[in-house]
């Protein structure tokens, strides 16, 4: 695994692992990182799986200390041929793996209108044309990620394939108490965190039958995570929050007191 900037701990932040573990708390300092109570080694494989795609991930600086909720320190441990490339764009100079001096294909995977079904795209490509692809992602909030997207396109238009997982963008997309894998509320059905994507990309990619082994491996290891968060939102007393107005409503309530004598 090639980390182009050192990774914070895989600490999660809240009781599931997604706040600052505060001091004296118990913390699994010898494997996943995050408090023993919510410790995720069981699930983790012994080592980071070696897979003939390498992943490469351009990550929002922001995904990994102000997300919370962000599943790249599992990915981190569960693959060894991983990238990390923290930034709001790729460029020539974002890495030497891009473009790729051989022939390898590059897989921009993201629910672009131009993007292909990963799995159409395996079915109609020869073995020998989709050996060692590499599989390139954005990681952040879907804004962010549409940006990152957009700022790198003029870079990557040349020599990416842009390819995607089915996504009903008329569907609302599921909350954790809905789906085991959800880590939080996505804007649309089939829309996964960054971790499930690679596992469902992988499952696709990897030849010999390897690819359903290393999904299975990889969402056990988030269907753990989910069901960690999910307990700790269940016992957690949530405070509403304030329906934010629009100036434009306040004023017509104005006005329609005013109009009916009330003001």
């Amino acid at each position: 695994m090639d980390l182009d900037s050192p990774l914070p701990s895989a600490v999660s932040d809240e009781d599931a692992g997604d706040t600052p573990i505060p001091p004296g708390r118990a913390t699994c300092h010898a494997g996943c990182g995050r408090p023993s109570r919510v410790c995720l080694c069981p699930h983790l494989p012994p080592s980071p799986l070696h897979t003939s795609t390498t992943v490469v991930v351009l990550h929002h600086p922001h995904a990994l200390h102000r997300n919370p909720l962000s599943t790249l320190p599992l990915l981190v441990r569960c693959l060894a041929n991983l990238h990390l490339l923290p930034g709001r764009r790729l460029r020539p100079s974002s890495t030497p793996i891009l473009p790729p001096p051989s022939p390898n294909p590059v897989l921009l995977l993201f629910p672009s209108p131009a993007a292909s079904d990963l799995a159409s795209w395996c079915r109609s490509t020869p073995p020998s044309a989709r050996a060692n692809p590499i599989l390139l992602l954005v990681d952040g909030t879907w804004q962010q990620a549409k940006e990152m997207h957009a700022a790198s396109l003029p870079f990557l238009s040349s020599f990416a394939v842009p390819v995607s997982l089915p996504i009903d963008s008329v569907v609302d997309g599921d909350s954790m108490f809905e789906s085991e894998l959800v880590v939080k509320k996505e804007p649309h059905k089939g829309c996964m965190s960054t971790t499930e994507a690679v596992a469902r990309a992988l499952r696709l990619l990897e030849p010999e039958g390897r690819g359903v082994e290393i999904e299975e491996t990889m969402v056990r290891v988030l269907r753990a995570m989910v069901a960690f968060q999910a307990e700790h939102l269940q016992h957690r007393a949530m405070k509403p929050r304030v329906k934010m107005r629009k100036k434009k409503d306040i004023k017509r309530e104005e006005e329609m007191k005013k109009n009916a004598g009330l003001v």
